[in-house]
């Protein structure tokens, strides 16, 4: 069983791939943002807010900050458990996503991060209001203490 930070996670499997190891014989710290992409895209879509309706609403999330703390290597053929959850959506612009990245076999938190995501113009690249969908489908799916 995950101890996960926060409650209402939703996770994601990932067993770790021959090319995510570098030259010290562990994952690469940009292998971890892959890692954080990929369960941000996966939630993304299970909110019913896939690229398809980015299209459609020209509307889209950019990274803008993303702070990462690495607490343990991973290696290869390693299973790891990525969870996250939306814990800030200011209604206008932005929201905020939390990660943590969990080795299966003994339950060590690898990572934890978090990610501010601004909302933009597929068009332009510049800011813009959240659609109503984002707005709806972004909800806080847990709180910070």
């Amino acid at each position: 069983m995950i101890n996960w930070d926060l409650p209402n996670v939703h996770e994601l499997a990932v067993i770790v791939p021959a090319e995510a190891i570098d030259v010290m014989g562990h994952v690469n710290n940009t292998e971890y943002l892959r890692f954080m992409e990929k369960i941000a895209w996966d939630h993304t879509a299970s909110l019913g807010l896939g690229w398809d309706l980015y299209q459609k609403l020209n509307r889209g999330m950019v990274a803008r900050h993303t702070e990462v703390d690495y607490l343990a290597p991973a290696f290869e053929g390693e299973h790891l458990k990525i969870g996250t959850w939306i814990v800030e959506n200011d209604q206008r612009i932005s929201i905020t996503r939390r990660y943590q990245i969990v080795r299966e076999s003994d339950g060590r938190t690898l990572l934890r991060g978090r990610t501010r995501w601004v909302c933009v113009a597929l068009d332009s690249g510049k800011p813009r209001r959240m659609p109503p969908e984002f707005l709806q489908g972004y909800k806080i799916t847990a709180t910070e203490e």
